[in-house]
C-alpha cells in the first residue's frame, strides 16, 4: 500500500487519468466468445446520439444509468457488451452544414449533391466526435472497438438490403399522399417529428357564388390561402340547409374556376357554416374526400411554401403573405363575410419550429400494419417487458392506431433510396445494386431517386445490423437479442417501436442460429426475434423548481459545467440518487454539493485506513486480492467485537438491498443505501468505534492487526459496492490498495459483492442500535444541558433488562469515548422523573450535571414528546383493529407492531410521570 493519498480530494486530478486509462487498456472491449463459453451474456445498445449533438442532462442521466447497470453486470461475471455509436442525423446535420456554407456565401444546390455530401463528411470528421469525447469523459464503459456510425459501409449495405426485401415483400410502396412538410428543410417529416401547440388564430367565412343562381354558399376556413387550390365545396348529406344545392356548382372566388358542390361526411353541420372547402392537395382529410369523389389535386405551393404557378396572381408570395393578399382581395370583392377569433391547433417542425404545411407529395411508405402486429404481440406476450408499466399501455395504444410510415426525405445527406427511374419509360426499379438497363424497355438512361431514407429507418435496424446482419455471425448468435434498452420516453415510438418491428420481422430467419445460456452451457434459441428483452424508460431531468429545461426559459443546466465544479462522480451520484422509476428529477446543485462532500468523506476514510496500515502492518492487502472471483460477504473478515459483527451484518444486508434495487432499476434506492452505509454506518460509527483497537501500545498488537485487516477487507468490499455509481474515486483508492499487484488492472473487473446470509447477525444489529441510541441520547442531553463540549460528565443508567446492562458494560469504553462520559453508574430504579434524563423502552439515562434546568422549555419538549407518542399509539391501534391488515400482514410484522405498541405505552407512562414531577400544567 502507498504511504498516503494526497491530502485533498480533487476529482479533476483523477477523472481524466482513469477515463484515458480504461480506453488505452481496452478494459471494456469484448471479443466474440468462442464455442464452449459458459458465462451469461448481457448486451446493451447505446441510443446513438446525433452526430451533431452535445451532452445535455438527459444524456447524462441516460448514460449514468446505463453505465451503472453495465458495470454491475460486468463485475458479476457476465460477458458484458455495451455498443456505442452515433447517428448521422439527416435533417440536423444537413441543416448544420448548410448554415456553415451560408456563412461562406455558398449554397448547397450550387455545389451539387456530390460535393455537398463530401463537405458533410468533412464536417463529420472534424466535429462529429464531440459527443463521444464527452461520453469518454463521463467514463462510459462501452466497447470503443465496436463503435459504429450509421453511415458506415456495412450498415449502409444492411439498410439497402432491408429496403429491397421490404419492397419485394410488398411492404414498401410509392405513392402521392399528403405528408407533413417542413418548408424550411424542404422535406417530408413523420408525424412523430411534429410538435403540436394551440395558438390564437382566426376563422374566416367566405361566400362562394352558386353558378346559375343569385345564391351564395358560405364556407369557414382557417387557411384562406389554400382556397386557390379548391376543387369542391362539401356539405353533409344530412344537412337539410343545403339539400337544394346538391349537384350544383360554385364559382371559386379569385380564380374564377367552377367547382362542384359534393355531399360528404367531411362536412360537419356544427362546424362553422356546415359547408367546407375541399383542397385535396393541402389537407389530409380533403385528400381522402378527393379520392372518394375523384376530384383534381391542385398544388398551389412549392417546396418552401411559396405560392407556385397554380396560384395565379399570387405566385411567388410566401404563404402567409399570400394569406394577407387573398383576404384583402376577398374583402374588396365582397366575398369575405366574417372574421372570428379561433383557437388553432398547429403543427411545427420539432427541429426548426417552422409551421408544418400539409402537402401532396410523391413519397415512399412502409406498409406498417403487418410489422406492427408482431411488434404489438411481443409486448402483449411479455417477450419484451416495458418498465415502468404505464409505458407499456402507451406503447400498445400507439401500435393499435399506427399509420403507414413515410420513410423518404427530400435531403442529400443520408442513406439514398435504392431505386432508379428510367428516363425513357419512367419505370421505377428497386435493386440492391444500380441496374445497367431498364427491365421494362431496356433503356440505359437511369437516374437514382434523389430522396434519402428517414434517419429512424436505419437506426431501427441497429440491434442486429451492428452485429453483422445480413450475414449470419457468431456475434448475432451470442449477443442477439440484446438484454436491455435504457432510453427516454420521447423516442419510444421514434426508435423503440421501430426496432421491435424490424427485429421481429428480420430476425425470424435467424432464430435457429442463435444461442442461449442454460445450466449445461449454450443451446439453440427458438422464437426469439425480439431486439431486446426489456425496455427501461428513464425520467426527465427538470430544474430545481421542476420546470422543464429549455433555452427559451434560460434554465438549461450544462452537465459539463456541473462536472467541472463538483466532479463526475458527484454528478452521477446525484442523478442516480434521484432516479426513482416513473418520477422526474428536479436537479438541484445543493444535492451535488452534498455528494461532493460524500466523495470527500470516502477519501478521508481511505487516508485514515492507509495511515493505520502503514503504521500497523505495511503491505497488508484485502483477502479478495484475486480481484476476479465472485465473493459473498466480506472475505478475510473476522468478527470479534460487537462493532465487527454489526458492520459485517449491515454490509451484507445493504449488499442484498443494492443488488435487488439494481435488478429492478431502482437506482435511487441503490445509491441511497450505499450512501447511508458508507457515510453513516461505516465512517461515522465503525471507524470511530475501532480507533482504540488500532492502538499498538502494550498487549494490543494482535488486536490492532486484526482490526486493521478487517478495516482493509471491509473498505475493499465497500469500494466494489460503490464502484458502478462512482467509478473514478473508487478506482483511484482501489488502485492505491493494489498498487503492488499490476495484474489487477481495474476495480471494474473485480467482483461485485453478493450477500452472505451466514454473515448476517440480527442480534448484533439490535444490540448496536441500542448502543447507538444510548450514545446519541447522551449527546442530545449534553446539548440541552449546555455541557461544555470537552467536559466529561458522569451518567446514570437504568437498564430494563439484564442483557442490555451486560451489553452496555462490555461497550463501556465506546460510550465513554463517543459520548464524552466520565463514568457510567448503573442504578436499580427508573430515572424518568429526574431532570436531565431520557427514557426509552430499553433504558433510562441521566446526565449528572449541576445546572439549573429551564423548566418551561423542558415542559414544552415533554409535551411535544407526549403528542408524538400518542400519535404513534393511535396509529398502531388502528392497524391492529383492522381485520384486513391482520389477515394479510405476515405474522412477524403483526408481532413487531404489538411489541412496538408496548414500548410506546411504557414511554408514554414515563413521559406523563416526568411532566407531573416538573409540575407542568
Amino acid at each position: 500500500m502507498p504511504h498516503e493519498l494526497p491530502k485533498a480530494y480533487e476529482p479533476g486530478a483523477i477523472e481524466k487519468r482513469w477515463a484515458d486509462y480504461w480506453i488505452q487498456e481496452k478494459l471494456f472491449s469484448v471479443p466474440t466468445p468462442p464455442p464452449g463459453e459458459t458465462r451469461p451474456v448481457f448486451t446493451l445498445l447505446l441510443p446513438p446520439p446525433n452526430v451533431t449533438g452535445r451532452l445535455h442532462m438527459g444524456h447524462m442521466l441516460n448514460q449514468t444509468q446505463m453505465d451503472i447497470i453495465v458495470r454491475w453486470h460486468r463485475m458479476r461475471g457476465f460477458i458484458t457488451l455495451w455498443l456505442p455509436g452515433t447517428d448521422h442525423a439527416g435533417i440536423a446535420t444537413q441543416m448544420m452544414v448548410e448554415k456553415q456554407l451560408e456563412k461562406e456565401g455558398k449554397k448547397r444546390r450550387e455545389m451539387g449533391r456530390e460535393k455537398f455530401v463530401e463537405r458533410v463528411w468533412e464536417w463529420k470528421r472534424e466535429y462529429g466526435g464531440a459527443i463521444l469525447d464527452q461520453m469518454k469523459r463521463l467514463g462510459a464503459s462501452v466497447d470503443w472497438d465496436r463503435e459504429y456510425f450509421t453511415m458506415d459501409d456495412n450498415l449502409s449495405h444492411a439498410v439497402r438490403e432491408v429496403f429491397v426485401r421490404l419492397y419485394e415483400e410488398g411492404l414498401i410502396y410509392r405513392g402521392n399522399y399528403i405528408v407533413n412538410w417542413c418548408p424550411w428543410h424542404a422535406t417530408a417529416i413523420s408525424d412523430l417529428e411534429v410538435k403540436h401547440e394551440e395558438v390564437a388564430g382566426k376563422l374566416w367565412e367566405i361566400r362562394y357564388p352558386v353558378v346559375g343562381t343569385t345564391e351564395f354558399i358560405t364556407v369557414a376556413t382557417t387557411r384562406p390561402e389554400t382556397m386557390l387550390g379548391d376543387t369542391a365545396i362539401a356539405v353533409n348529406p344530412k344537412d337539410e340547409r343545403y339539400t337544394r344545392l346538391h349537384g350544383k356548382k360554385v364559382l371559386l372566388p379569385l380564380m374564377n374556376r367552377e367547382i362542384p358542390i359534393i355531399t360528404d361526411e367531411l362536412a360537419q353541420p356544427e362546424f362553422g357554416t356546415g359547408a367546407v372547402k375541399v383542397t385535396p392537395a393541402h389537407d389530409p382529410n380533403d385528400f381522402e374526400a378527393g379520392k372518394r369523389h375523384n376530384l383534381p389535386q391542385i398544388n398551389v405551393m412549392d417546396e418552401h411554401a411559396h405560392m407556385n404557378q397554380n396560384a395565379g396572381p399570387y405566385a411567388g408570395l410566401d404563404r402567409f403573405e399570400a394569406r394577407k393578399r387573398v383576404l384583402h382581395d376577398l374583402r374588396e370583392m365582397g366575398f369575405l363575410v366574417a372574421e372570428k377569433d379561433y383557437t388553432l391547433a398547429i403543427g411545427k417542425c420539432d427541429r426548426c419550429g417552422t409551421v408544418i404545411e400539409p402537402r401532396l407529395s410523391e413519397q415512399w411508405f412502409v406498409k406498417i400494419k403487418p410489422l406492427a402486429d408482431r411488434a404489438r404481440e411481443a409486448v402483449e406476450s411479455n417477450e419484451i417487458t416495458i418498465v415502468p408499466e404505464n409505458y407499456r399501455t402507451i406503447y400498445l395504444n400507439w401500435m393499435n392506431n399506427i399509420h403507414d410510415w413515410c420513410v423518404s426525405r427530400q435531403l442529400w445527406w443520408g442513406h439514398r433510396i435504392p431505386a432508379w427511374t428510367c428516363g425513357s419509360c419512367k419505370e421505377v426499379m428497386v435493386a440492391r445494386e444500380a441496374p445497367a438497363k431498364c427491365k421494362k424497355c431496356g433503356g440505359a438512361k437511369l437516374e437514382q431517386v434523389p430522396d434519402v431514407l428517414d434517419t429512424w429507418f436505419s437506426s431501427g435496424l441497429l440491434p442486429f445490423t451492428t452485429l453483422g446482419w445480413p450475414e449470419k455471425t457468431r456475434d448475432q448468435a451470442v449477443f442477439y437479442p440484446t438484454t436491455l434498452l435504457i432510453t427516454a420516453y420521447e423516442i419510444l415510438f421514434f426508435w423503440v417501436a421501430r426496432m421491435i418491428m424490424f427485429g421481429c420481422h428480420f430476425m425470424q430467419e435467424h432464430e435457429q442460429d442463435r444461442l442461449i445460456k442454460n445450466a449445461s452451457g449454450w443451446e439453440d434459441k427458438k422464437n426469439d426475434s425480439v431486439p431486446f428483452r426489456q425496455v427501461y424508460i428513464h425520467a426527465l431531468v427538470r430544474d430545481a423548481e421542476r420546470q422543464k429545461m429549455s433555452k427559451t426559459k434560460g434554465n438549461v443546466i450544462d452537465p459539463l459545467e456541473i462536472i467541472d465544479r463538483f466532479g463526475t462522480d458527484a454528478t452521477r451520484f446525484t442523478l442516480a440518487a434521484m432516479a426513482a422509476p416513473g418520477t422526474d428529477i428536479a436537479f438541484n446543485e445543493s444535492r451535488t454539493e452534498g455528494y461532493r462532500a460524500f466523495a470527500n468523506k470516502i477519501w478521508n476514510a481511505a487516508r485514515f485506513m492507509f495511515m493505520n496500515v502503514d503504521r500497523i502492518e505495511p503491505g497488508l492487502r484485502p483477502g479478495t486480492a484475486d480481484g476476479g472471483r465472485l465473493h459473498t460477504g466480506v472475505s478475510g473478515f473476522q468478527a470479534v467485537t460487537l462493532e465487527d459483527r454489526w458492520i459485517l451484518s449491515r454490509f451484507n444486508r445493504v449488499t442484498a438491498n443494492v443488488n435487488d434495487a439494481l435488478a429492478t432499476y431502482r437506482f435511487h434506492e441503490a445509491a441511497n443505501s450505499i450512501y447511508d452505509f458508507f457515510w453513516g454506518e461505516f465512517c461515522d460509527w465503525y471507524l470511530e468505534l475501532i480507533k482504540p483497537r488500532l492502538n499498538l501500545e502494550g498487549d494490543n498488537k494482535g488486536d490492532a492487526k486484526l482490526a486493521c485487516t478487517n478495516l482493509v477487507n471491509l473498505f475493499d468490499a465497500s469500494l466494489r459496492l460503490l464502484h458502478p455509481v462512482m467509478p473514478f474515486i473508487t478506482e483511484e483508492i482501489w488502485q492505491a490498495i493494489y498498487e503492488e499487484k499490476p495484474e489487477l488492472k481495474s476495480i471494474a473487473l473485480a467482483s461485485y459483492p453478493q450477500a452472505n446470509e451466514k454473515q448476517v447477525d440480527l442480534a448484533a444489529e439490535t444490540e448496536m442500535a441500542i448502543l447507538q441510541d444510548l450514545i446519541v441520547t447522551i449527546r442530545n442531553l449534553r446539548a440541552e444541558l449546555k455541557v461544555e463540549p470537552k467536559l466529561k460528565v458522569p451518567v446514570d443508567v437504568f437498564a430494563h433488562e439484564p442483557d442490555i446492562r451486560t451489553m452496555i458494560e462490555h461497550n463501556r469504553g465506546a460510550i465513554e469515548r463517543l459520548a464524552i462520559v466520565e463514568k457510567i453508574t448503573f442504578v436499580a430504579h427508573s430515572l424518568a422523573k429526574l431532570a436531565g434524563s431520557r427514557s426509552t423502552a430499553r433504558f433510562d439515562v441521566h446526565v449528572v450535571y449541576e445546572r439549573k434546568i429551564d423548566t418551561a422549555s423542558e415542559c414544552e419538549r415533554l409535551r411535544k414528546e407526549l403528542e408524538r407518542l400518542e400519535k404513534g399509539i393511535g396509529s398502531g391501534q388502528r392497524q391492529l383493529r383492522n381485520e384486513q391488515f391482520l389477515a394479510k400482514a405476515p405474522q412477524s410484522v403483526v408481532e413487531n407492531l404489538r411489541k412496538q405498541q408496548q414500548e410506546l405505552a411504557v414511554l408514554k407512562e414515563k413521559t406523563v410521570n416526568k411532566l407531573k414531577e416538573l409540575g407542568c400544567g
